[in-house]
């Protein structure tokens, strides 16, 4: 089996009250030493000013034209005018008294504005914090303090929920900037405290276009970016502009090698978080390439039509996404009667044996391409070359189908905050790389520690552990937060809390989170994200939550149900009512339990793994109730606190069954 890794130091055993630890390694495309930074480049800044010495007429950022509240064509700006328009509002940033080195928020959904106030900061070796919006005002207000916030540029429909903490945050928030426009009586309420507002027109008018730039280095602190954390306030995560060039020409070198590199082309679809690492990462990469970023309009109703009038080449999703354009999918194939299923069917395993047999997927089955998979691409647009998903697992029949079906390179990534963006990724056409997060970047060098309360050896025959990375595409630390810093790097080795399981060709797979450990009454550790994805893996439920404790010797856990799968089992059940109150139908809930132990039988869970009760819930777990975080990860304790008393109930049902 070919091995995409080099092995490039020793395991180490056990001492000194540390575990063991694997061996060091690095990708094949990095075995003689880690990527290096090309002289000349000290800042993201200088990316988009070359870009737009080589492709000034090229259409950069875009937006679709809303006329009668209308969606229409997209309507772009070059880079050019971009470019012109960035270096006045860098201008104006220093001009309220702004410097180098001092923090600028940034807060509202994706959109034009939103790169050219984060490239103004580049310009002027100003850092900026994205202000996160799905984490409520307090949050807002946190950040604000935290990372001593003097400027804040904010979407119009953001700029209410600034005003109402501002009376806690004027001491340091001194200007805000309306991505759009401002009302008079904003202004006046915002200079009862001190703070000056403009809309964006007025603020470009304040800039002068030549106005000398700072100098900049890769030392400097590009960004402080807080991660959401599923427990505790939010942590700033320092990131400089080494680190975050290092991500995007990494991106790029294995691009180059594997696939093939972005060009001035491409054009991609931006809808994922800018205030992530991932989108932020993905569209510096267009920017260095000369290529088109065209925005969503920020409203989930119309993020397919967005898709389908822009036609990208580039698209980035997170599991959800591909989930849902999976089971559309899936749903329209089994509605299209017997035989254009059994054509699909048979399609399908045709090209998928010739990708195992080591075919590229353009080359798998060409004719198949044209007459069935081509529907599918236009799922996409049409155009789609590249696809990339990250911030969760995707679950393996969902990457398999898109690798057969969608007609483009798909790369899974795993990565942090804290590692800039990713620092695994799957190598194209590869195809036993299907189900793991492959190789380490070629800016990173990765190995795996032992945790053994968890049993989890480094160094056993499948060496299972927490994954450490070293490397040059690492954070400098959370901002004022020495004691944090201090207990995720250890000799040099950040500690990423995720347990990984190394594949025998080098590949990475993630299998739990450290963290998400509890014990039993009886003594016995439940690993509860690892068995979350099994139970998952039931076509009955979209997530569920799983909760023990050591005062309990079983596991219980709140479902939301997949509503048509629970519709159908009604009716050829004679059960009646809608789907909140199929969802407390005991009978309906017995089925739901039972199909889940049997899912969790066919993979073999130990006995104190099983399920005894569960509560089925017909609202997804979302962000507005504080649930999950933004990349749909979920948040224990905040799920506890909001199933407590059904939590109690479950417990209660499954003691009487043993009573």
């Amino acid at each position: 089996m070919e091995s995409y890794t080099a092995k490039v130091e020793e395991s180490r055993p056990a001492f000194d009250g540390k575990p063991s630890a694997g061996p060091v390694y690095r990708c094949i495309y990095a075995k003689d030493g880690l990527m290096d930074m090309p002289v000349g480049f000290e800042s993201p800044w200088d990316f988009f000013s070359e870009s737009v010495k080589k492709n000034p007429k090229n259409q950069m950022l875009g937006r679709r034209q809303v006329v009668d509240k209308k969606a229409g064509a997209y309507n772009w700006l070059t880079y050019e005018e971009v470019y012109e328009t960035t270096i006045k509002i860098g201008s104006a940033i220093r001009s309220r008294g702004v410097n180098p080195g001092d923090k600028c928020g940034i807060y509202g959904v994706n959109s034009p504005e939103w790169i050219m106030a984060m490239e103004a900061c580049n310009s002027q070796g100003i850092s900026y914090v994205p202000l996160y919006d799905s984490l409520g005002a307090n949050a807002v207000e946190f950040i604000i303090n935290h990372a001593e916030v003097s400027i804040a540029f904010a979407q119009e429909s953001k700029i209410p929920a600034i005003l109402s903490c501002l009376s806690k945050c004027s001491s340091y928030l001194k200007t805000i900037v309306s991505f759009g426009n401002i009302s008079s009586m904003q202004k006046s309420e915002a200079e009862d405290q001190g703070v000056a507002c403009f809309s964006w027109d007025e603020f470009v008018q304040m800039g002068s276009l030549n106005h000398e730039l700072p100098q900049k280095r890769k030392t400097d602190i590009c960004t402080i970016m807080y991660t959401s954390g599923t427990t505790g306030e939010p942590k700033g995560v320092i990131l400089t502009n080494g680190a975050f060039m290092g991500e995007v020409l990494s991106m790029d070198q294995l691009l180059a090698v594997t696939d093939e590199e972005g060009t001035g082309e491409d054009v991609y679809f931006s809808f994922l978080p800018l205030a992530h690492i991932f989108d932020q990462i993905v569209e510096t990469y267009c920017i260095y390439r000369g290529a088109s970023i065209g925005f969503w309009q920020g409203d989930i109703r119309y993020l397919i039509e967005d898709l389908l009038v822009l036609k990208p080449t580039i698209f980035c999703g997170v599991p959800r996404v591909f989930d849902r354009i999976y089971t559309g999918v899936m749903d329209k194939i089994e509605a299209g009667g017997l035989l254009k299923k059994l054509l699909f069917r048979y399609a399908y395993n045709y090209k998928l044996r010739n990708m195992e047999k080591g075919l590229r997927q353009d080359e798998a089955a060409p004719r198949f391409d044209r007459l069935v998979f081509d529907k599918i691409k236009l799922a996409f647009g049409g155009r789609v070359r590249l696809m990339l998903s990250g911030a969760a697992p995707l679950p393996k029949h969902v990457e398999e189908f898109l690798r057969v079906t969608c007609c483009c390179s798909l790369a899974q990534g795993y990565g942090l905050t804290e590692s800039c963006g990713g620092c695994f990724t799957s190598i194209a056409n590869v195809q036993p790389m299907i189900g793991t997060v492959g190789v380490p970047m070629t800016t990173i060098e990765a190995r795996l520690e032992s945790v053994p309360e968890m049993g989890y050896d480094a160094l056993a025959s499948v060496p299972r552990g927490e994954i450490c990375l070293r490397g040059k595409t690492l954070f400098s630390g959370y901002h004022k937060r020495e004691d944090l810093t201090k207990a995720v790097l250890v000799d040099g080795w950040f500690h990423t809390g995720d347990i990984g399981e190394l594949q025998p060709d080098g590949a990475m797979k993630i299998i739990d989170r450290k963290k998400n450990i509890f014990k039993l009454s009886q003594g016995e550790y439940v690993a509860v994200e690892s068995i979350e994805g099994v139970y998952s893996s039931c076509p009955l439920i979209t997530s569920i939550w799983i909760y023990g404790n050591s005062f309990e010797s079983f596991l219980v856990a709140v479902v939301v149900p997949e509503r048509k799968a629970l519709e159908d089992w009604a009716s050829s059940n004679q059960e009646t009512g809608d789907f909140s109150a199929l969802c407390n139908n005991s009978t309906a809930r017995k089925y739901i339990l039972d199909e889940l132990n049997s899912t969790a039988k066919k993979h073999q869970l130990r006995g104190f793994e099983m399920l005894r009760a569960v509560h089925l819930e017909p609202n997804p777990f979302d962000i507005e109730r504080d649930l999950v975080t933004p990349t749909f990860k979920l948040k224990r304790p905040q799920l506890l606190n909001h199933y407590k008393d059904i939590v109690d109930q479950l417990y209660k049902e499954g003691n009487a069954k043993t009573a």
